[in-house]
């Protein structure tokens, strides 16, 4: 039963606990790491650019005086690199609180990945698979870790279905992107399974609608500035409110192994988080088991999670 009167000020001390967020640099990541920092966490800035990433700790040093941060540049478009990024905290670190937040959406045509994967679900999907089994090992070291994974509304989707996962047989922007919300879900529900009967869980959300730098191909377009700007007006809600899926789940002992979680409001942009429902066969093992072979095969990276 989820706690209906919970907001992030009932969050309590994280000191002794580290966190790493993707796509901490802005946004709703940027948002989850203030509060996790101002609860005396340990957070690590994981993004793209440096330049962002120093940014972003200066901002939150300056908002959260005596905040730990660390800043782990990662491009979850490079297999490379998120094996790089991984690999100090994976041989020698504890890992409490891994938040798969950041993505991509709507790019304009299909691009591939540096290792020739589709982009959309090569970054959204595939690049956060890769990133949490690279960090199976400190996630481990903890005592009761979670591993936190950023859906959307839109894996509900019925462009969503995982057929034809890379977009091979045709390219359509939106359906790219429900296929990697999609993609996040069974695989969290596929984890959670895996881990079953340890202490480690694995829960993901969706934080509603919010205007945060994922609209950026979208608003390339003139039509596509208006929506946006619409949108911002009459159904989006702030970064500020979209992020507490994401601390619910990575905080509060009610956040079981395996829920998904979202806005209790009926705009679905606030509110506290609750349980929400599926997307259609997302909870289905055989579903489940064939995106986790498949999700091996493209990236090449064994997951060290067996199936139970």
């Amino acid at each position: 039963m989820v706690d209906s009167h919970w907001s992030p000020a009932d969050i309590p001390g994280l000191e002794g606990r580290t966190a790493l967020i993707t796509g901490a640099n802005s946004g709703i990541g940027f948002r989850t790491a203030q509060v996790l920092a101002e609860r005396g966490a340990r957070v690590l800035l994981a993004g793209r650019r440096p330049d962002s990433l120093a940014d972003a700790a200066r901002r939150l040093r300056a908002e959260v005086p005596g905040a730990r941060l660390e800043t782990v540049e990662l491009d979850l478009a490079s297999l490379a690199s998120i094996r790089e990024a991984a690999a100090p905290l994976a041989a020698a670190g504890t890992l409490d609180l891994l938040i798969n937040n950041a993505g991509v959406m709507s790019v304009p045509e299909r691009r591939l990945t540096r290792d020739g994967l589709e982009l959309t679900v090569g970054t959204n999907h595939l690049g956060h698979f890769a990133l949490t089994a690279y960090l199976m090992p400190a996630l481990r070291r903890s005592a009761a870790a979670r591993v936190v994974t950023v859906s959307a509304v839109a894996a509900a989707w019925r462009s969503g279905d995982l057929t034809d996962l890379m977009s091979e047989r045709g390219y359509r922007p939106m359906s790219a992107y429900a296929k990697s919300k999609r993609a996040n879900v069974v695989f969290t529900r596929e984890l959670a399974r895996r881990l079953a009967g340890g202490p480690h869980r694995a829960v993901v959300v969706h934080p509603g609608s919010a205007v945060t730098n994922l609209q950026r191909h979208t608003s390339t377009s003139r039509t596509g500035r208006l929506f946006v700007a619409l949108a911002s007006r009459t159904l989006m809600g702030s970064p500020d409110g979209a992020a507490w899926p994401s601390l619910y789940a990575a905080t509060h002992p009610e956040a079981v192994n395996g829920a998904y979680l979202g806005p209790a409001g009926r705009d679905q942009t606030s509110g506290t988080p609750r349980p929400v429902r599926l997307p259609a066969g997302a909870d289905d093992p055989g579903v489940g088991a064939r995106l986790w072979r498949e999700s091996e095969r493209l990236t090449g990276v064994t997951f060290p999670v067996p199936q139970t």
